[in-house]
């Protein structure tokens, strides 16, 4: 098989920086990506006509499918329906679970007012199954219907499931589908079924009803004026409540402005830190509220904090790739740090999708002899993607094809289809819960900084995205040793540095298995942290705020294999944030604080105070 040329590198250019804010005169620039177009797979002007057809009629039918794959949904319910047919032993089975799950029911219900018998006598709900928390869902006819929907839905579960020839993913797929549909029919969704909300109905007058439709018309004025999702982010202002530690920042590009933030101890380490957040997010997660912020924690720890902020693309930006991030991100802002703080290494830290790259301009290093890095942290980042949860439920084929043609049309993979991914993950808690309190209840949730990060949503360019879900999620290269820098392939077990890797309990974006794999695939010791919370709540853990825990292990490298189930089993847990113990990790492979070091390389070409213009649009 011949093997494929790679993609013609990117030219540079100089054009004037795109600021809304900028002011008269500002005739600051940036660099500009002049990227060659792909070339079309196929040959000949009908073949390219017709599949340019093609991809317009599957954008179109994204539109109306939210960006999910009619064909992979159909393939992976023909793969269950078949077998199942041709498996009558099964099928008698699956009837006989639904007659028993009746006779228990029926039986439950006419004793549902014996003494002594419980409640959740037939099913109770899952730990993580808020729905039916309230002790108004143990009173009688509420209790009854919460027990018949957690039946069904049991039902439903073990018929998708287990099924023999079935492929996992499609197993996964129906199993997913049908629990989405199912969570619509919840009795909590209904104010006749929801005592909660005939509560709320009796003692309000039913004022609850019209305070929930003001609720309802401010969201759809909201969406359908600016394109924003139905959150009010209230007072929290990037600048000025939010994303408000002091810096300048010392460099700008088309990609990125790299923020350096100023000391407030009188000596700090040698060697500075470089924070990577993901692009699928806004950077200031890691510095929210003054009382949560990561910066802000690290530099009273005598930490000189770097951070990289992405410009959000838009369409013009569909040809940017995922190594334009690694070169203009990463390896740029690596450069700068060299400017200010000369031949010293530097301790990076990447969070989520920056984790990922973080790795791979790591192991890019270190197959080039660069040694400029000190130590690796990352936050709830994978470096191997077989078991990167339902996420991957979103992957395959089909699923990827169907997202290129629909990013193809747009140019970019806009917020809503990122947002409503992540929101299908957790449906109950981020879907239906909210709609029932802010339209039923007639409450809204009280604004939080975490909310008003949240709503401020990014995009991702065209080939970018492509090539992520291709190269790491689909073909899981990086793993596997066959990701090309520049054309030639890298490898993880290059890696020797200290690593301090950070995976939280309930993270649906990251599950902790998966960031764990990161022990077999490099050749360094590795500092393990499980975190309580989820994929930015267990990251977003400051000291002194209750409720965090996190259990912690050190693995030297080439030592033996400890599999994730017997580290859980063996690791005791630890009350309190786990920042202290990353900051304590740092200081001893740091060098003696002397005085902080110049702000910027020069302080003539300090381009404009933190947070920087990038963050705010």
């Amino acid at each position: 098989m011949q093997k494929k040329s790679p993609l013609p590198s990117a030219q540079v250019a100089v054009a004037p920086i795109r600021h809304s804010d900028a002011g008269p005169g500002d005739d600051r620039q940036a660099v500009s990506l002049v990227l060659p177009q792909a070339p079309s797979p196929t040959k000949g002007v009908g073949d390219v006509e017709t599949y340019r057809a093609d991809r317009t009629l599957h954008a179109m039918l994204a539109r109306l499918s939210g960006g999910i794959s009619p064909t992979a949904l159909l393939l992976a319910y023909t793969d269950w329906l078949s077998h199942l047919a041709a498996s009558p032993q099964r099928r008698l089975e699956i009837a006989q679970e639904g007659l028993i799950d009746a006779g228990r029911f029926v039986d439950a219900a006419r004793r549902f007012f014996t003494p002594g018998q419980g409640p959740w006598s037939v099913i109770k709900p899952q730990p993580q199954d808020k729905r039916f928390g309230r002790p108004e869902w143990e009173l009688p006819p509420f209790n009854l219907m919460a027990q018949a929907f957690l039946l069904g839905e049991q039902w439903w579960h073990n018929a998708a499931t287990g099924v023999r020839g079935v492929a996992k993913q499609n197993e996964a797929i129906v199993e997913f589908s049908i629990r989405q549909m199912l969570d619509v029919m919840s009795p909590s969704n209904f104010a006749v079924t929801n005592p909660e909300v005939l509560r709320k109905t009796f003692e309000t007058g039913g004022d609850n009803f019209i305070r929930g439709w003001r609720n309802f018309c401010s969201d759809w004025a909201r969406a359908a004026s600016a394109g924003l999702g139905p959150v009010a982010t209230g007072d929290f202002v990037v600048g000025k409540t939010v994303a408000t530690s002091p810096g300048k920042v010392v460099f700008r590009n088309e990609l990125i402005e790299l923020i350096q933030y100023a000391p407030t101890t009188e000596k700090v380490h040698p060697e500075p830190i470089l924070i990577v957040p993901a692009w699928i997010m806004k950077y200031y997660i890691l510095d929210l509220s003054p009382q949560n912020s990561l910066v802000k924690y690290l530099t009273g720890e005598g930490f000189t904090v770097f951070m990289i902020s992405w410009r959000n693309p838009d369409a013009a930006d569909r040809e940017i790739a995922f190594d334009d991030y690694r070169r203009l991100g990463v390896a740029a802002a690596l450069d700068t740090i060299g400017a200010v703080v000369p031949d010293r290494q530097v301790h990076a830290l990447g969070y989520c999708l920056g984790g990922t790259l973080l790795s791979i301009a790591a192991a890019t290093m270190a197959r080039d002899g660069d040694k400029r890095l000190k130590s690796i942290s990352l936050l709830a980042a994978q470096t191997d993607f077989t078991e990167a949860g339902e996420l991957t439920l979103f992957i395959n084929e089909s699923q990827v094809a169907f997202l290129e043609d629909m990013m193809w049309e747009r140019g970019v993979l806009d917020t809503t289809q990122m947002a409503g991914a992540f929101q299908l993950l957790r449906s109950n808690d981020l879907i239906w819960s909210r709609l029932t309190r802010d339209y039923l209840m007639g409450e809204r949730a009280a604004p939080s900084d975490l909310m008003a990060w949240n709503a401020d949503a990014t995009r991702l360019p065209y080939r970018m995205h492509s090539e992520y879900l291709r190269k790491l999620f689909l073909n899981n290269d990086l793993a596997g040793g066959r990701y090309l820098v520049e054309g030639k392939p890298i490898s993880l077990s290059d890696i020797h540095i200290p690593m301090f890797v950070v995976g939280t309990l309930r993270d649906h974006v990251a599950p902790w298995k998966s960031v764990y794999k990161l022990h077999y695939q490099v050749d360094a010791d590795v500092t393990f942290v499980l975190a309580s919370g989820g994929h930015n709540a267990g990251i977003v853990a400051p000291p002194g705020e209750p409720g965090h825990t996190y259990r912690i292990k050190t693995e030297v490298a080439h030592a033996t294999y400890t599999g994730p189930d017997e580290w859980l089993n063996t690791v005791p847990s630890v009350d309190g944030s786990w920042w202290p113990e990353w900051t304590k990790w740092l200081s001893a492979l740091s060098g003696e604080a002397s005085a902080p070091p110049r702000m910027g390389a020069d302080a003539s070409k300090i381009l404009a105070d933190a947070p920087g213009d990038y963050v705010r649009h």
